[in-house]
């Protein structure tokens, strides 16, 4: 396995945020910090500036470059983090003029992600996001690796260091590559087998430090990790979850969410939030005393979105009422379905009320209806047929299937969208259609 120069305890570190006002969407400085507290190490300093465009060749401009050199001398830093994305020629000037390491923000939640994992498939996953970040430092990177091998032993074709290390590491990436493939196949497998016993699932997510891990451990009685930093939870944990004497979920407690979160992060994790993809509700965790709730809340969705989440139905979840002091209440829509409740993960104030929806959502009695398909939709069966909700079908001469379904109203909603289906597809039946094929 590739060993990775990582952060150690206690590192001495600058701390670097840009403000470019024509630019939306940007980083947030406060987030940053609590960022770089995670990685364990010293916030010596922060320094902040403004800027219309990022200078190419360095980022920051040349006065301001010069200020960070003086800090970097004056106060013996060990690495300068920036809050944004650096390219690898950024990166190597930076250090150049510096002496010293530059880290910007996807290296920094990388090294967080590398102190986090415990698991051997959450390590896997890491290593991957890893490599991959690596393998764009080696394009025109270090010059001592543009020598060709020489010596007692390393005479050969002529291929340089960097050649070296680049097919290496893409050997390694193919590698890490088929072991997680591996790992989504035993996952599916899971799922499939909990699909059979007709386990509903539901996946925590939210953004990170919004006390997923705290509402999973006070509702399932588990041990996970839990802690008032970003990225406490790396490694995702799965519990059964008794919501009466007839009705039990699997409840997934996953990775949190941030802020242009590095996209190879979002690929190496897609087998771990496939889980989320695949859930019956999503609960969304929310800190309601952050005042950039809403954006965060947005924030989420955009990563759903990119793992082909979004369309799961979801179910809000607004936590720490004990800290602002808001009331425990579930709030309803205009159909009077549930779509956000308010509590507390620490004080369990509020739990009735998520157990109840909980309860009122998969304890409802399944709707009977009929669907008639075409030829050519052979993709809308399927997806019923995993779902197991096909008591029986009948063929008709011209290839038409007439599939009689027990379904849930949250998963017929589901279906209306993810294919978009119109309602008067259905024929809807109030006694069991056996006898129908």
């Amino acid at each position: 396995m590739f060993e990775f120069e990582r952060h150690r305890g206690g590192e001495r570190a600058l701390l670097i945020h840009i403000n470019f006002p024509h630019q939306p969407d940007q980083d947030d400085l406060a987030e940053f910090v609590e960022l770089t507290r995670s990685a364990d190490v010293i916030d010596v300093d922060i320094i902040v500036g403004t800027r219309q465009q990022p200078s190419a060749k360095t980022f920051i401009g040349k006065g301001k470059l010069e200020e960070v050199g003086a800090q970097v001398k004056a106060q013996d830093i060990d690495v300068v983090l920036f809050n944004h994305a650096l390219s690898p020629s950024q990166e190597r000037n930076l250090e150049g003029q510096l002496q010293c390491r530059v880290l910007d923000r996807t290296g920094l939640i990388l090294d967080i992600f590398a102190q986090r994992a415990q698991s051997f498939e959450g390590k896997l996953q890491v290593e991957l996001a890893q490599l991959k970040h690596l393998s764009t430092r080696l394009v025109r990177g270090w010059t001592h690796l543009e020598r060709q091998k020489g010596g007692i032993g390393l005479r050969g074709p002529g291929e340089t260091q960097l050649e070296t290390d680049r097919r290496l590491l893409g050997k390694r990436i193919k590698y890490l590559n088929n072991r997680l493939a591996k790992v989504a196949r035993q996952r599916d497998q899971s799922r499939q087998a909990r699909k059979k016993a007709e386990i509903p699932s539901v996946s925590l997510v939210g953004y990170t430090n919004a006390g997923k891990s705290t509402l999973f451990n006070a509702l399932t009685d588990a041990s996970a990790y839990a802690a008032d930093q970003l990225f406490a939870t790396l490694d995702p944990t799965l519990r059964k979850l008794e919501l009466d004497g007839f009705q039990s979920i699997i409840l997934a407690d996953t990775v949190g969410f941030v802020r242009h979160l590095p996209h190879d992060l979002v690929a190496a994790f897609r087998a771990t939030l496939i889980e989320t993809r695949e859930a019956d509700l999503i609960l969304h965790v929310v800190d309601c005393a952050d005042d950039n709730r809403q954006e965060k809340i947005e924030a989420v969705n955009h990563v759903l979105r990119e793992v082909g989440a979004i369309d799961v139905p979801q179910l809000l979840v607004y936590n720490k009422i004990d800290l602002p002091q808001f009331k425990a209440r579930v709030d309803r829509d205009e159909n009077n379905q549930p779509w956000r409740v308010w509590l507390s993960a620490q004080s369990r104030e509020g739990f009735d009320g998520l157990l109840s929806t909980l309860r009122g959502r998969f304890n409802e009695e399944k709707l009977k209806c009929r669907l008639t398909l075409q030829p050519n939709e052979g993709r809308i069966r399927a997806f019923l047929f995993e779902e197991g909700v096909i008591e029986n079908e009948k063929y008709g001469i011209d290839g038409e299937i007439t599939l009689n379904l027990s379904i849930s109203s949250a998963l017929l909603k589901r279906l209306y969208r993810k294919f978009k289906l119109s309602e008067d597809r259905f024929t809807m039946h109030t006694d069991t259609l056996a006898g129908a094929a």
